[in-house]
């Protein structure tokens, strides 16, 4: 992963954002499994295991066909219960070593079902797993975490209707199932088909995120929030829709920004060029987060020191994104209030 700690000032401010209590809202579990986790897997389900070099070398893409093939390489190693606790642990011990005190992680449980013959059935052993990681996470490193259960929209309405239900279905047991999300190709389907399941979530107790503006023009995000979605991932395109901005002003609509994922996608030349500075400058919700670290090579913290290096983000400025994380948050009033002011304290 790169860095951008060079000099002192460098070292002052990144120090400054690891002391800064922040939160992650836009994380892809898939997509935090490092090169040494990926040898990990390796090692106990290949007969001949993958060296460090050849995982890393998995990691270097250039286009999206070689994030295909890195992300097929995790899948096919994620087998077992302990397979996702053993990555979802790993995944903790780096949030926790960055200064993230929450964290709400998709889980690409459309995809689980495709790899396990689309058993809904077989996704509950899997989540025990996750959920012996998330307990030891809060136990050892104070650090709290939500599930939001994530679909792919490209996959057929039926398809994400087994995720919907599932999280609907377990979430009774399992309070740390917050929400749901739907991802995938916006320009294959956009988000009207899933109006009904949107409804049918929100009436179950669990909050609604929507993957939008990411590939796609502004009316893309529009019709996420005709639907109910109550934050909006990417929404990299609302730029280019004044009343657009402004309505998510008006609403107070959370955005999760990601700018390096965009522009190692190849939606957004630069982070110097990602709309983060003018949203925030106008007064909007954004909060600033990594959607697949191990693949796009960024981590939170990075993505902080990025804004203050390509953006001229101050450290009162990062101060303030990392209030919004916390604010735009799934976690209680309570909780939020605790955290704030600790944010308020941080030096």
């Amino acid at each position: 992963m790169t860095s951008l700690i060079s000099h002192p000032a460098a070292l002052d401010i990144a120090a400054f954002i690891h002391r800064l209590p922040k939160a992650e809202l836009h994380l892809h579990f898939e997509g935090t499994i490092t090169p040494s986790t990926l040898v990990e897997l390796s090692t106990r389900h290949d007969a001949q295991p993958i060296s460090l070099a050849e995982a890393e070398a998995l990691y270097r893409f250039t286009d999206f066909s070689g994030f295909m093939l890195a992300f097929k390489a995790v899948s096919r190693l994620l087998i077992g219960p302990d397979d996702y606790e053993l990555a979802a642990w790993r995944m903790m011990e780096r949030l926790a070593a960055q200064g993230i005190v929450h964290a709400e992680v998709y889980i690409s449980v459309g995809v689980i079902y495709m790899w396990r013959n689309h058993d809904p059935a077989a996704f509950e052993p899997i989540f025990a797993g996750l959920e012996r990681a998330r307990e030891r996470g809060e136990r050892e490193l104070g650090l709290s975490l939500y599930w939001i259960f994530d679909a792919v929209r490209h996959f057929t309405v039926p398809e994400a209707e087994r995720v919907f239900h599932k999280a609907i279905e377990m979430k009774p047991a399992h309070p740390a199932i917050i929400g749901i999300g739907l991802g995938g190709d916006e320009r294959q389907t956009g988000s009207e088909p899933f109006r009904a399941l949107y409804e049918e979530a929100r009436e179950a107790g669990l909050r609604l995120t929507n993957h939008a503006g990411e590939t796609t023009g502004p009316e893309a995000i529009r019709e996420a929030l005709s639907i109910g979605s109550e934050r909006i991932g990417h929404a990299l395109s609302a730029i280019q829709d004044a009343a657009l901005l402004e309505e998510l002003k008006e609403r107070n609509v959370p955005l999760e920004l990601n700018p390096t994922s965009n522009v190692r996608t190849g939606v957004c030349a630069s982070f110097a060029e990602h709309p983060l500075r003018r949203y925030f400058e106008r007064g909007l919700l954004v909060t600033l987060n990594s959607d697949d670290p191990a693949f796009f090579g960024s981590d939170l913290a990075n993505e902080y020191l990025l804004a203050h290096r390509e953006q001229g983000f101050t450290q009162e400025e990062l101060r303030r994104l990392a209030a919004n994380s916390i604010r735009a948050s799934f976690l209680p009033e309570p909780a939020k209030a605790g955290w704030l002011v600790r944010i308020d304290a941080a030096e």
